[in-house]
């Protein structure tokens, strides 16, 4: 079983049990919102990831922290559920459970997801053009565009749509060149 499966079969319940929280409460956008920037924060710090990771960091360290951070903005919830997880040492699994969260709301409102790996930040005029192409493949009304700057695509992007994958960067393209002629 691959690292990533087994990341997903452990993140599932948790995100599961946030999805059934936040529809009791009437809270699924709230925490939608909150639990984005949460991934947000994470995917652009890398040191706040080196940090929630770091086994040297005690526990209680880790949770004034988040206490710190997020004080005042999100959901009570949402901050016990992010200490649970550093009690349980689960917190390698939040942005994967914030990710499954996201899929499975997604899916109950019928909103597709499209991750962009991009070497450059997009514009939005250039984010509109692309949402609106998304829709056209896809047949969906509501595209969710999460972007991401990946300088090391050179240049060019990825996109993931579900189990989709277009990959049209520059790095892809030399990979594949690469492969084809060590192949000969």
């Amino acid at each position: 079983m691959s690292n990533q499966n087994f990341k997903e079969r452990v993140a599932t319940p948790y995100a599961e049990a946030l999805v059934a929280n936040a529809k009791s409460l009437d809270l699924l956008n709230t925490y939608s919102e909150e639990l984005s920037s949460i991934l947000s924060i994470l995917s652009q710090s890398k040191e706040f990831q080196s940090f929630l990771l770091n086994p040297l960091n005690s526990n209680f360290t880790k949770q004034q922290v988040l206490r710190k951070l997020f004080e005042n903005q999100i959901q009570s919830f949402i901050m016990n559920f992010l200490l649970v997880l550093v009690k349980k040492r689960r917190i390698s699994y939040l942005q994967t459970i914030i990710e499954k969260y996201l899929e499975i709301t997604y899916s109950l409102e019928s909103i597709v997801i499209a991750e962009l790996y991009s070497a450059v930040d997009l514009d939005e005029n250039q984010k509109t053009n692309l949402i609106n192409k998304i829709k056209s493949l896809t047949g969906s009304n509501q595209i969710r565009l999460l972007t991401n700057k990946d300088s090391s695509l050179i240049a060019g992007f990825i996109l993931k749509i579900g189990s989709k994958v277009i990959d049209a960067s520059l790095a892809g393209k030399l990979k594949k060149i690469s492969s084809y002629l060590n192949s000969n």
